[in-house]
């Protein structure tokens, strides 16, 4: 209930009708179970409740995580993202994004979940020339990975995702064309809740 109490708060701040939202972004996971669900619920409610359908778009979590590093890997040559989040009990997930596909949204077959030591091994079969982890890396996965030289550890201060990333990049996906369903929107999961 605060989510929604936030969003108004933040509508009235910005002096925005909610009549005047055309779109609406949400990421769908990994991620906390409930945390994803709810996102997903809300954007729901909230399109259903304004007087017209607004465009809709869903994102993966680590599409959010790994846009920001995009276009400063695009002038490194054969430079791949991976990015990853933290998934509990010493596990990831993670994804590899190229600097030259900005839009592309994994499926749930182009994600990957393992330990820090099945990632790195991932890593180390991976044949990019160079791979910059971005997202939640632990100490875990940065030992793990630190023997690999093409593989660089981003700043870990950049690990929050933002939702001006995710504005931003949904308002590429939708002008691109790539919209979704208020009535089809599901979370990804890689594993069952």
């Amino acid at each position: 209930q605060d989510l929604l109490v936030a969003a108004r708060a933040l509508l009235d701040l910005l002096e925005v009708a909610p009549d005047r939202i055309t779109a609406l972004a949400v990421t769908t996971g990994p991620g906390s179970f409930t945390g994803v669900r709810i996102a997903i619920s809300a954007a729901k409610g909230i399109g259903l409740g304004l007087p017209a359908t607004p465009a809709v778009i869903g994102l993966p979590t680590l599409c959010v995580t790994a846009a920001p590093w995009l276009t400063a890997a695009g002038v490194q040559p054969s430079t791949l993202i991976c990015a990853a989040i933290q998934a509990g009990r010493g596990r990831y997930n993670w994804a590899a994004f190229a600097p030259e596909e900005p839009l592309f949204r994994p499926a749930v077959a182009d994600h990957h979940a393992g330990s820090a030591a099945e990632f790195a091994s991932w890593l180390e079969r991976h044949d990019a020339a160079a791979i910059w982890l971005a997202g939640e890396i632990g100490d875990d996965l940065a030992a793990a990975a630190g023997p690999l030289a093409r593989v660089t550890v981003l700043d870990p201060v950049y690990a929050m995702r933002r939702a001006g990333v995710l504005a931003r990049l949904a308002a590429a996906h939708l002008a691109a064309g790539h919209a979704d369903s208020l009535d089809t929107l599901q979370p990804l999961y890689l594993r069952q809740p």
